[in-house]
Formats: structure tokens, C-alpha cells, sequence
């Protein structure tokens, strides 16, 4: 199976399934020195785990990593570092009924036309539990980059027609409510549109944003490899996203030039601009400012109520979903995003070494 790695120099490499033994990341090209221990990588794991509030899947998953190689005394040694998370709630026979059907919104038929054979427990390779090791990667690249002086942050910027005020922006409040919104007052109205969403036995959708902060000007490279692209492949390709904004996204598309263009002017000795329309990357480059990424995703596709497919047999049926399903992603799927993130512009920046060559005789350069 292709496309289960990551990155170039920083390169990560995901594996296992929903309801197999275990799932994990192997990453390669992670500098030695770096201090890292279990609890660094369990800190991100626990945002995304399963069963942690009351809107997320009933399944109950400690997630528990474990470092099976690439540190020693504390700090990592250059060499691969293998992560591993058991899985230890699956209800595999919750899944027995749709063997033979394709569930809608879900990768059941496409991935039945790839391969002619599907894990049906749980959506297999094709579940979001695929994250856990995306999640365990991104913890050691958002680590490496707070020694670089970047930060990432991701959080909920609506739940259906619910949108955070970016006024009241509180960044506690992302780890502290179960929406990780950063608008506690807001925060509380998507609950009630939940639990009237719960009360349907239906689910709800969303957007996800992702500020970068303190990334030099110059990350990035001008064609195929832009920063921009590079970002938006890393945030689509997490399950249930659906369009990825860079900036002002397409509103820009409703604006004339002078409105659009972010002015550069001169602060304090550098260079800055006025606006940041472009959400701090022109030309597939970062520019200095802030990186903003917004992500949109759908309702989740499991729900409860009778829906209408076809079993593979080429038949109409309809068919009821049983198991333990989030009824919305998102707030789960903030810390990957974040993580998708910090693996792409740590990436990115460490391919950047190589782009003058003044850097590469300083590095080298014989005392």
C-alpha cells in the first residue's frame, strides 16, 4: 500500500489498523539531542483519544504510547524513533453487518474498488484512528519547533452555524472545553446545538483553523514544493476534510487588488506589513507573519438513523450503523491538524539548510 509516508528529511511513516493490535509511526530524520520522553508525545495523544467528554465516541482508549526505539537516557539519538499505541476497546462484531455493504459518506466502496478486499472493523487503515500515529509524530516536530522558536496552534472555529469570536479569543479554553473552541460563550452554544444534533441521531460539522507563529520569512519554495500547497496536501489528507483555506481563503476571490494586497511597510528595522489577507505566504514562501490555515469538515458519516446503499452483491438495501461514533470530528481533529502542520513546516524548514550556500559554509566551516 502506497501513501503511508510523510515528509522528506523529517519523514514519518504511520501504520495499523482500527481494530488490529496496535497502531504507530516510525520517523525518521529527528536530530539527536532533542530531550523527549513518553509523556511529550501522551500530552497530544490524550486530546485526540477517544471517550474523553461527552462528545466524542463512547470507545474508551487509554492511547498509551510507547517509544520502542531512537531514544536513549532521555534523548533521541538520530536514529528511527518507532512509537506504538495498543488498541484495547475494539467491538469488532459491532462492524458484521456491513461486511457485505457500503456504508454512506464512508471509504467502504472506494476502497473495496482498490483492493477487492476491505477491513470492514471499523473502517480499517481508512478509520481516523490512523491519526493516533500522525498525533505521536506531530508531538516530537511541535517540540523541536518551540526550540526553533515557532509554535503551532489549532482549535475549533465553528460547529455548524456556531463560529467563535475571535475577539474573545482564549487560548485555555481550546484544551478546556470539549469543543476546543477559543470562545467559551460560544463554546457553550455549539453544545446545546449538539445535544440537539444527539437528540436527531445525527451529526454535525465544522471548521478547524491553525495558527503558525514566529516562522522566519523564506520557508517554502516557489513551485512545486510550495509552503502553502505542501500545507494544504498535509490538512486534506486527514480523514472528513473537505476544502482548506490559506489566508482569507476565498474571499479573496470577492475583492479587487488594492483591497487584497497586504502592504509592506518598515517596523522597528523590519520588514512587516499592514494586513495579512495572504495568511503569511506569498509566492508558496512564508513571508514573516502569521500563518493561518482554516479547514473544513464534514458531518461525521456514521449516524444512527436508517440510510439507503448497496451490498456488494449489487443489490439496494437500506442499513442501520451500529458501534460507538462521535457525532462531530472536530474537536478531535484540531490536535491533528496541528500536528499535520508542525510536521510540514519542520520539514520545510530543515530542507531550507540547504537553499544558500552561505549556510552550508557556515554549518561546515572548519574552526
Amino acid at each position: 500500500m502506497a501513501g503511508s509516508a510523510f515528509g522528506t528529511i523529517f519523514r514519518i511513516t504511520t501504520w495499523g489498523e482500527s481494530h488490529g493490535k496496535a497502531l504507530g509511526v516510525v520517523i525518521d530524520g529527528c536530530p539527536a539531542g532533542l530531550p523527549l520522553e513518553e509523556e511529550d508525545i501522551q500530552r497530544y495523544l490524550d486530546r485526540r483519544k477517544p471517550g474523553a467528554n461527552s462528545i466524542s465516541t463512547p470507545r474508551k482508549e487509554a492511547d498509551s504510547v510507547e517509544i520502542l526505539s531512537g531514544v536513549f537516557e532521555g534523548r533521541t539519538t538520530g536514529t528511527p524513533i518507532s512509537l506504538m499505541v495498543r488498541n484495547t476497546s475494539q467491538i469488532s462484531r459491532d462492524y458484521d453487518e456491513i461486511a457485505s455493504c457500503y456504508r454512506p459518506g464512508h471509504a467502504d466502496y472506494t476502497f473495496d474498488m482498490k483492493y477487492g478486499f476491505r477491513d470492514y472493523r471499523g473502517g480499517g487503515r481508512s478509520s481516523g484512528r490512523e491519526t493516533v500515529g500522525r498525533v505521536a509524530a506531530g508531538a516530537i516536530a511541535c517540540k523541536l519547533l518551540s526550540r526553533l522558536g515557532v509554535s503551532v496552534c489549532a482549535y475549533t472555529r465553528s460547529i455548524g452555524p456556531i463560529e467563535a469570536d475571535m475577539d474573545k479569543f482564549d487560548k485555555a479554553s481550546i484544551l478546556r472545553t470539549p469543543t476546543a473552541m477559543p470562545d467559551k460563550e460560544a463554546a457553550q452554544a455549539a453544545m446545546e446545538y449538539l445535544e440537539e444534533a444527539r437528540r436527531r441521531t445525527d451529526s454535525v460539522g465544522g471548521c478547524m483553523e491553525c495558527r503558525i507563529e514566529g516562522l522566519p520569512a523564506g520557508i517554502g519554495d516557489p513551485v512545486f514544493e510550495k509552503l502553502d500547497a505542501n500545507l494544504a496536501k498535509a490538512v486534506m489528507s486527514i480523514g472528513a476534510v473537505k476544502a482548506v483555506e490559506i489566508g482569507d481563503g476565498r474571499q479573496a476571490s470577492l475583492r479587487f487588488g488594492s483591497e487584497n494586497n497586504d502592504f509592506f511597510r518598515m517596523e522597528n528595522g523590519a520588514v512587516t506589513k499592514a494586513t495579512n489577507h495572504a495568511g503569511g505566504i506569498l509566492g508558496g514562501i512564508s513571508d514573516g507573519d502569521t500563518v493561518l490555515i482554516r479547514a473544513y469538515v464534514k458531518p461525521t458519516p456514521s449516524i444512527y438513523g436508517t440510510q439507503q446503499t448497496v451490498n456488494r452483491s449489487g443489490e439496494d438495501i437500506e442499513i442501520n450503523i451500529k458501534g460507538r461514533h462521535d457525532p462531530i470530528i472536530v474537536p478531535r481533529a484540531v490536535v491533528v491538524m496541528e500536528c499535520m502542520a508542525a510536521l510540514t513546516v519542520l520539514d520545510a524548514m530543515l530542507l531550507n539548510l540547504s537553499a544558500r550556500l552561505e549556510s552550508i559554509e557556515q554549518f561546515y566551516k572548519k574552526p
